[in-house]
């Protein structure tokens, strides 16, 4: 019969037999001689039978006229009977009429290894899903693949990948390549240049000797950093990032890049927004935000509030577009993730006045809806 348990130890034994035997006598001795001595219950026979106890495995080693070897038990018993049943076999003193003993080397613990190769495993599924996942699944899976690849143009004469957003944003950030441009495009981030290899071409530094700031994000391995030591002597750069070590800008999801350029964006919409003055309708959309932001922050779900600032919903963002579908009344829409065009698509339906996310993907807004971020509101 088929051994069916569900292991729990390794029961580990060496032995030296004064004498040439086979591994059927080793077998025989270690059933035979420890029958009766623990009671019927624990005879080997009987544990197997309830499939407490395995196939005993033995490795068996000759010389001239000695044997020695291994033997190991696969147990599913308890503890203290493991160490009983170790103990019987130790007691054994004769193979056939051959004078031997055993020794117990370890009684290991099948599960805490198996415990350790479920962690390491679940850590590999952690780090590929991390790399590989994207904000808002399918959704921004779907805005990658119809409308980002218009979002990417060319620049200068070895035509560097770049996106559109480039030539008109006052600051820019150099990544590796045209991957690279796609990722920061899933982040909301349309004004990046792609470098191309270690060896700078020319025309990228008159181009960034026009913006205000320079932002340099590379890949976190080795050749990351020698890329950067030799943009820096030819580009002066403002900000310096790097992906998470041994990974590239282009496997991060858009939420890890967003939380890597956050302080560089933070400092360019500062120094960009504060000459201008703040307009009645932003600091009504302000104060309207601020009182719920506390409560929304870090949630993944999305409020509504209507003219008076009163909460209609409060809702997760996944059932955030078929909600708006059913709701009306809604004037200010605020959630903790990325302002959307499907997202920006229902609130049209809905009349929605105001959005306010944490970023604003690349959205076609015809109908005129403000869409604004914590950050542009001072409210982070």
């Amino acid at each position: 019969m088929p051994y069916t348990g569900i292991v729990k130890y390794h029961v580990k034994l060496s032995y030296e037999v004064d004498g040439l035997v086979e591994r059927a006598d080793i077998i025989g001795a270690v059933f035979g001689q420890t029958e009766g001595l623990l009671g019927p219950e624990m005879n080997l026979n009987e544990l197997q039978r309830v499939s407490k106890v395995g196939r005993i495995e033995v490795e068996i080693k000759t010389t001239e006229n000695t044997t020695s070897g291994t033997a190991l038990l696969p147990m599913s018993t308890d503890i203290d009977t493991c160490a009983l049943i170790a103990a019987a076999i130790e007691s054994i003193d004769k193979v056939g009429p051959f004078d031997c003993k055993f020794h117990l080397d370890a009684i290991d613990d099948v599960r805490a290894s198996k415990k350790e190769d479920i962690v390491r495993r679940a850590k590999e599924i952690k780090q590929k899903w991390s790399t590989k996942s994207v904000s808002e699944g399918d959704t921004m899976l779907k805005d990658v693949h119809e409308g980002f690849s218009g979002k990417i143009t060319t620049y200068g004469s070895n035509k560097l990948p770049c996106s559109t957003g480039i030539f008109d944003s006052s600051w820019i950030i150099l990544v590796e390549g045209r991957a690279d441009i796609l990722n920061l495009l899933r982040a909301g981030y349309d004004n990046a240049l792609a470098i191309e290899g270690a060896k700078i071409d020319e025309t990228i530094k008159d181009f960034c000797a026009t913006k205000d700031k320079v932002v340099a994000f590379l890949d976190g391995d080795r050749a990351g950093g020698f890329i950067l030591k030799e943009l820096k002597s030819v580009v002066n750069i403002d900000i310096e990032l790097r992906a998470d070590p041994g990974l590239e800008v282009e496997e991060l999801t858009p939420q890890r890049v967003a939380d890597i350029l956050k302080d560089a964006t933070k400092d360019i919409k500062q120094q960009t927004t504060e000459p201008k003055k703040v307009s009645e309708a932003d600091k009504q959309l302000a104060e309207a935000t601020s009182k719920v932001y506390n409560d929304l922050n870090e949630t993944l779900e999305a409020v509504g509030l209507d003219s008076n600032n009163e909460q209609l919903f409060k809702v997760p963002i996944s059932e955030l577009v078929d909600k708006l579908s059913t709701q009306t009344g809604i004037k200010y829409l605020i959630l903790d993730g990325i302002i959307t065009q499907r997202l920006l698509d229902g609130a049209n339906q809905s009349g929605i006045e105001y959005i306010v996310g944490h970023r604003i993907a690349n959205v076609s807004n015809s109908d005129g809806v403000i869409l604004k971020t914590f950050t542009e509101l001072g409210i982070t």
